[in-house]
């Protein structure tokens, strides 16, 4: 079984013969950067993800090695199967009020257009795989509307992720490409997919539980500037003191845990305008992917080839960024800016 859903004229050839030639891809109007494939540049895109897509070493953990396992009240940890794939629902909440997430459905007392927007997509994983690059591998799927964490870019584009070990890529699609952008990028050369037990390195939420309730079981923390946890559950809305959200949630579907949604910050101010975000699996199912559609996309690729992604902000914009959060400056945070200062590695 295969989930991406039909893409506005766009295929699976055209995308190939546009990542075939994408070594040869140019900077265009700044996206990215040509010269920063090499390794002595990529430490600016290796991102905080406090142990869950890359070492907990590279992250300013608020638990030893990253890991709340064993914490008091915890719940046994669901787990993820080693392969599944799912559609979601992305809802976009620009005028939230008091309808903070995580959302069992479309968020509740909102109105949708003049609340939140929504779009479709689909996640692809499989634990069983080896690559060059390390164990695993992860494709995310944005239909219309790519991932709206990126400071100053709309999110009006297809787009996805894919991660084989731990080299993950960035790719858009020729359908409604931004212009400069490639066809695909170097996202990151240390952000592997969640291992099965990911959920180990985020403490239990218990409130955002109940708020989903039937047995669900939710995760979450905010980080701040540092890039460390400082408030364990979504409530209270620490949006206005510059935190940063991340959580997960599982529910029972016939009496086993699966994934319900993945609830986080995007970047607050217009554009992509997304103080949170809330992708809601549907047609979850524990079944392996089909690789000519997901990892071979990418598979063939010589990732030291590749230009570096500047869609979180080169290294210089990264600097900017922290300059004026020490100064004092209320601009948000992105996930690009945030931990930098913290980074062990």
């Amino acid at each position: 079984m295969i989930l991406v859903r039909a893409r506005s004229g766009a295929s699976l050839l055209a995308l190939t013969l546009g990542l075939a030639a994408c070594n040869n891809a140019g900077s265009g109007n700044g996206s990215v950067s040509n010269d920063a494939a090499t390794a002595g540049n990529m430490a600016g895109a290796v991102y905080a993800t406090w142990g869950v897509h890359n070492p907990p070493g590279v992250s300013n953990c608020g638990a030893p090695n990253c890991s709340y396992a064993g914490d008091p009240g915890r719940p046994p940890d669901p787990s993820y199967p080693p392969y599944w794939q799912s559609h979601w629902t992305m809802y976009r909440v620009f005028n939230y009020g008091t309808s903070l997430p995580p959302y069992a459905g479309p968020p509740p007392g909102l109105k949708p257009g003049q609340d939140y927007e929504i779009s479709y997509g689909a996640t692809y994983y499989d634990s069983t795989t080896t690559w060059p690059a390390g164990q695993g591998a992860m494709m995310e799927y944005y239909d219309k509307r790519c991932l709206p964490i990126f400071p100053g870019i709309p999110n009006t584009f297809t787009c996805a992720f894919i991660s084989l070990g731990d080299t993950a890529y960035f790719l858009t699609y020729p359908q409604d490409r931004p212009k400069g952008m490639p066809p695909v990028c170097l996202f990151s050369p240390l952000n592997h997919p969640p291992r099965p037990d990911f959920i180990t390195h985020l403490p239990y939420a218990k409130g955002d539980s109940a708020q989903l309730g039937g047995g669900a079981q939710a995760y979450s923390f905010w980080v701040g500037a540092d890039g460390k946890p400082f408030q364990t559950g979504v409530r209270p809305d620490q949006t206005a003191n510059q935190g940063v959200m991340f959580g997960y949630a599982f529910a029972p579907v016939n009496g086993k845990m699966q994934p319900q949604s993945f609830y986080f910050s995007g970047f607050p101010l217009d554009p992509p305008n997304a103080p949170f975000v809330s992708q809601n699996y549907s047609d979850w199912a524990p079944t392996k992917p089909d690789p000519a559609k997901t990892w071979n996309l990418v598979s063939n690729l010589d990732p030291k080839s590749l230009p570096q992604c500047n869609v979180m902000g080169a290294p210089d914009a990264q600097a900017q960024a922290m300059k004026s959060v020490k100064a004092g400056n209320k601009r948000p945070l992105s996930w690009f800016d945030i931990g930098k200062a913290g980074l062990k590695h």
